[in-house]
């Protein structure tokens, strides 16, 4: 496999962090694989999905960088190692998988400062990884703000919605015109049959790539808090892993 980064985006509530757990699952029984997980939700779900804790996000790690920067006496070479360094530190590790949080910034305000981190954190670490994937924030910030320029694929996950597909539809609208990305597919959650597929797929130009059923295995490891690490192989792990199968990702 040759290295790819691929974002799973969408809306708030339709199960992108899920997507992005199932997926961690399923390759974590990969160990010829490398793999990046990025939490790129100030929230924090993934690491909680995984039960894999952070003990350093990167916003500490930003926060180090500018008290070295203010102290002075570091020429820019000096400062990239150490935040190389100090971004291999952050990465919380289990097995083949390690996991870069974002974490929530103290400062009141925007994101701006730690996402433009998180886009040189991406670029700076892909290298040593086979797949990264991001789990990103709801809606359309991170890509605004030029977080996707490193990726090569872009799962949208969307409900039935209008609401939902519209913005999937606005996040590779953007993304496209920001950083030119063609990979942009759909996948859907919360769906009841393969007819509901075809008619969503009838009403948007996006390419659907598979959708979910219901799964009572995932609803009982989310609300016991269990680590999907664990989640033994059902209908919503088989759909998704065959998801990222037919974008060519896996």
């Amino acid at each position: 496999m040759s290295k790819k980064v691929l974002a799973i985006c969408g809306k708030g509530g339709v199960g992108k962090t899920t997507v992005a757990a199932v997926m961690a699952q399923s390759l974590f029984r990969r160990p010829d694989l490398k793999v990046l997980l990025v939490d790129a939700d100030p929230a924090g779900g993934l690491s909680l999905a995984l039960a894999i804790p952070v003990q350093r996000s990167l916003d500490q790690v930003r926060r180090e960088t500018i008290g070295e920067i203010k102290q002075g006496g570091t020429d820019a070479r000096d400062l990239a190692k150490s935040l190389d360094y100090r971004l291999l530190e952050a990465l919380a590790e289990r097995g083949n998988l390690a996991l870069l949080s974002i974490g929530r910034p103290e400062s009141v305000g925007c994101y701006c400062q730690v996402n433009t981190l998180l886009r040189e954190a991406i670029e700076l670490l892909a290298d040593q990884f086979d797949l990264v994937i991001i789990d990103a924030e709801a809606g359309i910030e991170q890509v605004n703000r030029k977080v996707m320029s490193a990726v090569d694929h872009l799962i949208l996950v969307s409900d039935p919605s209008v609401k939902g597909i519209r913005l999937a539809e606005t996040i590779r609208e953007v993304a496209q015109n920001i950083s030119g990305l063609k990979n942009a597919r759909l996948l859907l959650n919360k769906i009841r049959s393969a007819e509901e597929m075809s008619e969503i797929q009838g009403r948007t130009k996006v390419e659907i790539i598979g959708w979910i059923p219901e799964d009572e295995t995932i609803r009982q490891f989310d609300s016991q808090a269990r680590s999907f690490l664990d989640l033994p192989t059902g209908p919503a792990v088989q759909a998704i892993t065959e998801a990222f199968r037919t974008a060519g990702i896996i």
